[in-house]
C-alpha cells in the first residue's frame, strides 16, 4: 500500500480538485485514478486505549494515524479493515461499527489520485503491538482522551470523536 504517497499528499494544494493549482499543461498529462482504503480505530474496551501507527512523511517528521491500506480484490471493506489493522499494529480485531469515509485528492508518479478510505470501529480481540510492516515505523496504545493530540489529521480526529461518543452512549 502506498501510504507514505498518500499520506504525504494530505497538504493543503494536493487536496485540490483536479485541475486546481499547479497549471493545467501538467494536469492535462496526467490521467486520474481511484483507490480505496480501509481501516479504523481499533479500541481496547478494558484500557480504553487506541492503537495508532506513526509514519515518517517526505520531510522524515512523524506522523501519528490511524491504521487502513488497499482494499484487495475480493475483500469487503470491513474485512480489509481488519486485515490492515493486524498488518500495521499487530492488534487483530473485530468490526463494531462504521465511522465513516474520508476521502482527498493526491499526485503520485504522473497521476491524479482520488482516494476514498473507510474508517470502522474496531475493538481488540488479541495480538500484540508489532512494528513489523515495512511502511509502519512506531506503534503505540493511546488513551482515547490523548488522541485528538497525538493524530496528525483533522479528519482522523473527528472519527475519534464519534467514535468516543459511539462508546459512551453503548456504555
Amino acid at each position: 500500500m502506498p501510504s507514505r504517497s498518500s499520506k504525504s499528499g494530505r497538504d493543503k494544494d494536493a487536496r485540490k480538485a483536479p485541475g486546481q493549482g499547479s497549471g493545467k499543461s501538467r494536469s492535462a498529462r496526467m490521467r486520474t485514478v481511484a483507490e480505496t482504503s480501509a481501516g479504523g480505530l481499533v479500541v481496547d474496551t478494558e484500557t480504553g486505549r487506541a492503537a495508532v501507527i506513526g509514519r515518517l512523511d517526505r520531510r522524515g517528521r512523524l506522523l501519528w494515524s490511524l491504521p487502513k491500506g488497499h482494499v484487495e480484490d475480493g475483500e469487503t471493506v470491513e474485512q480489509a479493515a481488519v486485515r490492515e489493522v493486524a498488518e500495521e499494529t499487530g492488534i487483530d480485531s473485530a468490526v463494531v461499527a462504521a465511522l465513516g469515509s474520508i476521502d482527498y485528492w493526491f499526485v503520485a508518479e504522473d497521476r491524479r489520485v482520488h482516494k476514498t478510505v473507510h474508517h470502522f470501529l474496531l475493538r481488540a480481540v488479541g495480538g500484540q503491538l508489532s512494528e513489523a510492516d515495512h511502511e509502519v515505523v512506531e506503534v503505540a496504545w493511546v488513551a482515547l482522551a490523548d488522541l485528538p493530540a497525538r493524530l496528525a489529521y483533522a479528519d482522523e480526529r473527528r472519527l475519534v470523536q464519534r467514535a468516543t461518543t459511539m462508546l459512551a452512549d453503548s456504555a
